[in-house]
């Protein structure tokens, strides 16, 4: 669109934010050495270096805390990069829930175990010659760095970034020598590599202290020490983590402003800055946990430039000469001093967010810049302008963090240098109060704003004071409590500018009454400063009483003309005309509306992605909406992205033909259906964030393809389904609904003992609880729900030791495919994003397999979907017993299609558009994989076995209990695959760091209910020449039936106990499962020391039978043997 419309609205933004704006454009000189404005920028002309022909990429493996989806989205870009320069890609990672291991993006995909031995098999039957390691976070640097000083890459050349570079950017030592050497100031600091020499240094540096591990992920080991005690616990957890066994103590810098630099170079030494990142939060929170404002709003113009000529110094210095780095700095407000904090050699969570932010498309950028081009040799592909243009922005990033302590309710959720937040959104606004409040309704915690969270002034400056995940909205209420702007600033540091600019949006809420929204101009005000629907309905009905909803508000903006209008992200503030369409909303100043959209002739499908990464719905639903959308490119539709999540593949420029970067609420998604008129809406890929709307959309005549809003809604509703199971003959576990404690009672008398309870209000994160007598259900109704006619408490029959199944199928109204069954490992009880899984089943009869797939085929058709289904079943007593059934993607869809070489997402987007499952399968059975067998549509039998394994986050979240149940705690998983079962799941524990042993010394603590499983368990292990220990207990029981076993003392019964085995590392496995009954001290603290020294831990026993069936294959078979994905399906 040549001669880019520029709105009233984005004109006023760019003066209020003048005195910001103005350094940016004034100070975009360019540091060229040998740039040519008018060089050609057209692709024959870029040299590629041709002294190579196979390239090595390594992902980041599983998502934890630390590492999400953001290194899918750079691998997935650098691996179609390399790709279409001519290279071969050979890519290793983990973690089947990417777009990255598709077998279509690199010639070669393994999604194997991230350790040396495998990655040293991959280089030798690939005949790599080089390794572009900046890709895949710490997890790809580590790795390769290891190898290089090992002396196992020999021959193979580093892309991207040089050993001695990211030594002097990785190692803290190494790093600090560096600064010194060109002048730059850094914290008083000394290192250490045991404790005594950890506490010289505190003595000489003083307190407080920041204590930071070298070569670690998401501030891993790090922590600030107020006293000796606190310092002495973080040195000594700091020196166990680091893998090189060192760290730095630190003066502490807490309250001084934090700001990060996205700097790129190139080998002919042009640098740009592709986004400069502000800290809302002070020093002490890890940037990962702090709110971030793009661009610096509170940066003088001297500031910004010294920050920007130090940025570039310390890239020349590191000799980071090919690719992107972040730099981290910290300013002192009172005096103005500058320090350097830290840099990454390599891509990073703030790439991902810079490059959404901008539109910059930095990790193709990276790619590329490895491979010998230079900045003036790329064209950015959003302005068509060479990449050597620094972006410039006319609008305001926010990106807040998203934290899940509600699944933890023991961990300490006091915000250190160590990370904890699980995901991200980012939102965008010509404002930074816009920007802000947007961010705020894209969190998905139940806020809409800022929403009140107390008004106990003791609790309200208590909790200003401590980092935490609520802290804003603590600040806006002590605002609302009269707390100046000032008071406010001694309590929690953050910058007068932003506390200024919250202090106002509370000023403008306190005028709002129902009679004032009326009047046009008051009613654009607060929507310009953010406020939703939703938050102006809810004020309105806190003061006046009035009984309004969201769509009220909305009538009222309909009558005013107060609509949102849609600017474009472009790289360069409207200066080029742009060939993306990446836009985000605004309320404009005056009665204007974005152009209209051109009408054509193509069909156009809007898809609503899952907003941001937590535990329950992570990147797996990130990965079906991008393969809808690579489906309807496929089928000549045109696609619409709306997501608010930076990190992912979504949210990439070019992974859809329209994208929009806005808060998945109601508001905001009918006003891009208002705007687009798509011709269908994809509720289904998103998780429950989508579904949630598609009820209300289909009131207000949007149409959602695919399953409809009636069935999902029989699907969500209790009742509805209840009587759906009863009128099609299935078998569910007995439940109740109680209203009371004796109604409780009642019920779980007359299902029986042990019920399965979960409220629908929760109180301190104790959600769902499996009951096995009168007591303890007596103890949890008073202690843990509040009961009552809005919230009461749902009881279900547990069906102990039951087996359970996933099952994935897709159905076009008639035809059903079934996509996979999958047998959980762990037995029911354990949530099943939790429970690893094979794919196929392991143990089932085929009359078993049979009746399961008749039984899911009668359900999808009789519902009436029409895509993909999920559902879940148990086998109790030999009986079939239906859990529940989503009528949607579910988490197990990327794990299923890469084990059976079926993209589940497409086929299923396919149906949903065209109606027919056979030509949809036709086009999608790359591999000649499915067949027609017994009226049903489903994979032939494989010859390979997979494993899914869950990965938890227990090691981030200090004071969380590792105990696995019905709430789901984990945050990504790993594949493990091979021919054998026992193989496949010895691997899938590799990759997820919990590597089985073949000898030592195995501990065994077990619970009253697994207490009869031990001999047999003990046995096993024996005949594998394993030495046994184990707690009183559990010792007498093996001792009576002549094993020979050590007893162990528990910690709280004395020393050496097992704690001090642990420590000394002479525990090689250990398998402790706790119930209710056991000392809860005790576990706690054994578990605590098994993730301290990492040993190996099983914490079920099913999970401890099956590790004994995988370590007898691992004495015949390497775990370490690598086969591509490619390879598997070709079979």
């Amino acid at each position: 669109m040549q001669g880019k419309f520029i709105s009233a609205s984005t004109f006023f933004a760019k003066l209020e934010k003048i005195e910001f704006s103005l350094k940016f454009l004034s100070h975009k000189t360019l540091e060229l050495r040998n740039f040519n404005p008018n060089q050609n920028c057209k692709k024959d002309f870029m040299p590629k270096r041709n002294d190579i022909q196979t390239i090595l990429l390594i992902g980041s493996g599983p998502i934890v805390i630390g590492q999400a989806c953001e290194f899918d989205y750079s691998g997935t870009q650098a691996a179609k990069t390399l790709k279409e320069l001519g290279y071969k890609v050979v890519l290793i990672n983990s973690n089947p829930a990417t777009i990255m291991t598709d077998p279509e993006f690199a010639d070669r995909t393994f999604i194997e175990p991230i350790t040396e031995e495998v990655v040293a098999d991959i280089i030798k039957k690939e005949k790599v010659d080089a390794i572009l390691p900046t890709m895949g976070g710490q997890t790809a640097l580590n790795i390769a760095m290891s190898m290089f000083e090992k002396g196992m890459l020999q021959g193979v050349q580093f892309l991207g970034a040089k050993p001695e570079a990211i030594k002097k950017g990785e190692d803290r030592q190494a790093f600090k020598e560096a600064m010194l050497k060109i002048g730059m100031d850094l914290p008083k600091s000394r290192y250490a590599y045991t404790l005594e020499e950890a506490l010289d240094a505190a003595r000489e540096i003083g307190f407080p202290l920041i204590i930071r591990a070298s070569y670690t992920l998401a501030g891993g080991g790090s922590g600030v020490a107020y006293n000796i005690d606190e310092f002495k616990n973080l040195a000594q957890n700091g020196l166990e983590i680091s893998p090189i066994g060192e760290i730095l103590v630190e003066e502490s810098l807490l309250g001084w402003k934090e700001y990060e630099m996205e700097v790129i170079r190139d080998r002919a030494d042009n640098c740009i800055i592709v986004c400069s990142i502000e800290n809302l939060d002070p020093m002490g929170v890890h940037t990962g946990d702090s709110i971030t404002i793009a661009p610096a709003l509170t940066l003088t113009d001297k500031e910004y430039q010294r920050m920007r000529d130090a940025s570039f110094a310390i890239l020349r210095e590191i000799g980071v000469d090919t690719g992107g780095s972040n730099v981290q700095f910290a300013i002192n407000p009172s005096s103005g001093r500058m320090t350097v904090i830290e840099m990454n050699p390599r891509v990073s969570r703030s790439s991902a967010l810079a490059s959404k932010a901008t539109g910059y498309p930095i990790a193709k950028v990276a790619t590329l810049l490895a491979v010998g081009f230079t900045l003036d040799e790329i064209k950015n592909d959003i302005t068509g302008t060479p990449a050597s243009f620094e972006p410039s922005i006319d609008y305001i990033v926010t990106k807040i963090p998203r934290f899940t302590f509600e699944k933890f309710p023991q961990a300490d959720s006091t915000l250190t240098t160590s990370m904890k937040s699980i995901g991200e959104v980012m939102a965008i606004g010509t404002t930074f109060k816009e920007s802000l409040q947007k961010a705020l309704n894209s969190l998905e915690t139940g806020i809409f704003g800022f929403t009140p969270k107390s008004s106990d002034l003791n609790e309200i400056q208590r909790e200003v004071r401590r980092p935490n995940a609520e802290r804003l909205l603590y600040i806006a209420d002590a605002f609302r409590r009269g707390i100046s702007v000032e008071e406010v600033q001694k309590w929690c540091k953050v910058d007068s500018y932003f506390l200024n600019q919250i202090a106002e949006i509370i000023a403008l809420e306190q005028q709002i009454s129902f009679e004032r929204l009326n009047n046009a101009n008051f009613l654009r005000k607060v929507k310009q400063y953010g406020f939703s629907d939703k938050m102006l309905a809810f004020l309105v009905n806190k003061t006046e009483s009035l009984e309004l909803r969201e769509e009220d508000i909305y009538a009222l903006r309909q009558k005013a003309k107060i609509g949102l209008s849609y600017n474009e992200v472009d790289t360069c503030a409207a200066e080029f005309a742009t060939q993306t369409a990446y836009l985000y909303s605004t309320i404009p100043f005056e009665c204007e509306l974005s152009p209209e959209i051109p009408q054509s002739n193509k069909k156009k499908v809007l898809i609503i992605g899952g907003g941001p990464n937590r535990i329950g719905q992570g990147i797996e639903f990130d990965y079906a909406c991008v393969h809808a959308s690579f489906a309807l490119r496929d089928m000549g539709i045109q696609s619409i992205m709306y997501n608010c999540n930076p990190e992912t593949v979504s949210t990439d420029y070019d992974t859809s033909d329209t994208l929009y970067f806005e808060p998945i609420t109601f508001e905001h998604v009918r006003s891009v259906i208002e705007r687009e008129k798509p011709d269908g809406i994809i509720v289904h890929f998103g998780g429950q964030t989508p579904l949630k709307l598609a009820k209300k959309l289909t009131t207000i005549g949007a149409k959602i393809i695919g399953t409809s809003a009636k069935t999902i809604d029989i699907a969500e509703d209790r009742e509805k389904f209840a009587k759906f199971v009863e009128e099609n003959g299935l078998i569910q576990p007995k439940n109740g609904t109680a209203y009371t404690k004796e109604e409780a009672i009642n019920i779980a008398q007359d299902i029986g003992f042990p019920v399965l309870v979960r409220p629908s209000y929760v109180l301190g994160g104790r959600a769902m609880r499996i009951v096995y007598n009168m007591n303890e259900l007596q103890d949890y109704m008073s202690e843990a729900v509040s009961v009552s006619e809005d919230s009461p408490v749902l009881i279900d029959k547990f069906l102990n030791n039951a087996i359970e199944l996933d099952v994935d199928i897709i159905c076009d109204g008639k035809e059903v495919y079934i996509a996979g069954i999958m047998q959980h490992i762990e037995e029911a009880g354990i949530h099943s994003g939790d429970s690893a899984c094979s794919l196929p089943t392991i143990s089932l009869s085929e009359e078993r397999i049979r009746e399961v797939e008749e039984t899911t085929a009668r359900i999808a058709r009789n519902l009436g979907v029409v895509g993909l289904m999920n559902t879940q079943y148990a086998i109790f007593e030999n009986t079939l017993y239906l859990i529940e059934v989503n009528p949607r993607a579910s988490r197990t869809v990327p794990f299923v299609s890469k084990a059976t070489g079926i993209p589940l997402a497409k086929v299923a987007t396919d149906v949903m558009v065209n109606g027919d499952l056979k030509s949809a399968l036709a086009r999608y059975d790359k591999f000649q994989k499915t067949e027609f067998k017994n009226g049903l549509y489903k994979p032939k039998t494989p010859k390979h076995i997979a494993v899914k394994e869950s990965v938890f986050p227990f090691n981030k979240l200090s004071g969380a209990v590792m105990v696995l149940g019905p709430e789901m705690r984990s945050t990504g998983e790993v594949m493990g695959i091979s021919e054998s079962f026992g193989l496949s799941f010895a691997k899938s524990q590799l990759a997820c760091k919990n590597s089985l042993p073949t000898k030592g010394k195995i501990f065994i603590s077990l619970r009253s209910l697994d207490k009869s499983q031990a001999v047999s368990l003990a046995k096993d292990l024996q005949h594998f020449d394993f030495h046994l220990c184990a707690t009183k207990g559990t010792a007498e029981i093996l001792k009576n039936a002549g094993i020979a076993c050590e007893e162990a003392l528990k910690i709280s019964e004395g020393r050496p106990n097992i704690g001090d085995m642990l420590a000394n590392g002479e525990i090689a496995l250990a398998i402790n499962t706790s119930d209710e009954t056991s000392s809860k001290d005790d576990t706690d603290k054994i578990r605590t020391q098994v993730l301290r020294h990492n040993v190996p831990y099983f914490t079920t026993i099913e999970a401890a039978r099956v590790a004994v069936c995988a370590i007898s294959e691992l004495k015949s078979h390497n775990p370490n043997l690598a086969k591509a994905i490619q390879d598997y399906l070709a079979q």
